[in-house]
């Protein structure tokens, strides 16, 4: 209470007529975010993939092509079960996460899903963002319909590795060799891990 018998308002949000801002949320993308989940996605991958490829080819890395290519899926996914989901630190998009039916030849694209793609901006890790966003996408692969989850990592990011092991993932025995540029120049080796949705806490 004020000094004058008022209630005070919890927080200035109230005082604006705003609603209150969660600190960690993940929910689904919106078109008008592809820009940032664009940026997300080739800052991950000059983390990821250093060493691994040429320091131009990460350079020439466009976010503005990832972001064409994101707008374009969010605006038409096609398949229903097609979904990006996005981790926000208040109003700020941290990560965000793909999901699919699974494309790989020993799938079955109703029973499997696939994570095409998993990225959290490297200034925002070890926050617990990577953490909320694998289990909401855990729970929206079980809601639906699908009866596993996987995901390809490359067999030398132990970090990554750990992060799903971690969380209750496990190899498969599944693995393959990805040829970036088409003449054999750069492989790079993955491996796929899974896990089942409905055992998930």
């Amino acid at each position: 209470m004020s000094d004058f018998g008022v209630p005070e308002p919890a927080n200035l949000s109230e005082l604006s007529g705003e609603s209150p801002i969660a600190e960690t949320s993940v929910r689904l993308a919106l078109p008008a975010e592809a820009n940032e989940i664009g940026e997300i996605q080739v800052a991950s991958w000059r983390s990821s993939y250093a060493g691994l490829l040429p320091a131009d080819v990460l350079a020439d890395l466009s976010p503005a092509q990832f972001a064409a290519q994101w707008r374009a899926a969010l605006i038409a996914p096609g398949e229903a079960r097609n979904r990006v989901m996005v981790a926000l630190a208040g109003r700020t998009l941290v990560g965000f996460a793909a999901i699919t039916p699974s494309d790989d030849p020993d799938a079955d694209p109703q029973r499997d899903a696939l994570i095409a793609e998993l990225a959290i901006k490297p200034d925002a890790t070890r926050a617990g963002h990577g953490s909320r966003l694998l289990n909401a996408v855990v729970d929206t692969v079980r809601a639906d319909g699908f009866g596993r989850v996987t995901v390809w990592v490359n067999s030398t990011d132990d970090v990554l590795r750990a992060f799903y092991t971690e969380a209750g993932w496990a190899p498969d025995g599944a693995h393959r060799e990805l040829d970036l540029y088409g003449d054999e120049s750069v492989r790079i080796k993955q491996i796929r891990l899974h896990t089942d949705p409905s055992a998930a806490d």
